[in-house]
């Protein structure tokens, strides 16, 4: 079976439980993370564009919790359920949902390997369209889907990331570090520090007056090289 035939989308609040669900996947080739969701209004938004094959759902989550977004979006319409939480009071309701499982918090891989065998089984043939992977955004307007291919360039900010997309930002609340894991393979690479480019989006590297390196990208943004990243960073860009 070919690598990456199922998409799957990640819904907890909790960065660490996130981050747990991403190491324990990371065993399973045929599954790919297609995006991250930290509460229901961000699910419902990512199910509509990215379309995932599995969703692992926390339960209590702000806002609207996990039965909350199957209700809204009906059992009929949810992909392939796995229901994460710290708490095992909810099994029942759960499976009531149609659930294919329910893990209790912390999960062994032991568990979660029983668990993407069913996934596996119930899943059969069915390969994926192309699901590109995408960050979930909040806004004012909502949740919004960013195709990871559509961005630029991301800033931290303090212990949330700044993302650049065409021209706009959106404010995501998670460390540069953590998002630097799950999108490095594709095509991103640090620059600074506090930034993280996209390869494809620079459109040139030029120097300043004073001898800095400068990634010029197609939005026309400027974005300085620090000096112990620059032959990496060079090669890196001349290889694409």
């Amino acid at each position: 079976m070919p690598a990456s035939d199922w998409g799957v989308l990640i819904a907890d609040d909790e960065p660490a439980a996130r981050r747990g669900v991403r190491q324990l996947l990371a065993r399973f080739p045929a599954f790919a993370i297609v995006g991250e969701c930290r509460d229901g209004a961000e699910v419902l938004a990512a199910l509509d564009v990215l379309n995932p094959h599995v969703v692992f759902l926390d339960v209590q989550m702000p806002g609207i919790d996990g039965f909350e977004v199957i209700r809204r979006r009906t059992p009929e319409r949810m992909p392939a359920l796995v229901f994460l939480t710290a708490y095992d009071q909810f099994a029942i309701r759960a499976f009531e949902a149609q659930a294919l499982d329910y893990l209790v918090k912390p999960v062994s891989e032991a568990r979660f390997a029983a668990t993407m065998s069913r996934l596996s089984r119930q899943l059969g043939g069915t390969a994926s369209a192309g699901r590109e992977p995408a960050i979930v955004v909040t806004t004012a307007r909502g949740a919004t889907v960013v195709p990871v291919r559509e961005i630029d360039w991301i800033e931290a900010a303090d212990n949330y990331a700044r993302i650049w997309s065409g021209g706009h930002s959106y404010l995501l609340r998670e460390p540069l570090r953590a998002l630097e894991t799950r999108i490095e393979s594709q095509g991103f690479l640090r620059a600074h520090r506090r930034d993280l480019i996209r390869l494809a989006a620079v459109r040139t590297l030029t120097w300043t007056a004073t001898g800095d390196q400068v990634a010029v990208l197609a939005s026309g943004a400027r974005i300085p090289i620090s000096r112990r990243r620059r032959a990496a960073f060079t090669a890196a860009v001349r290889s694409l």
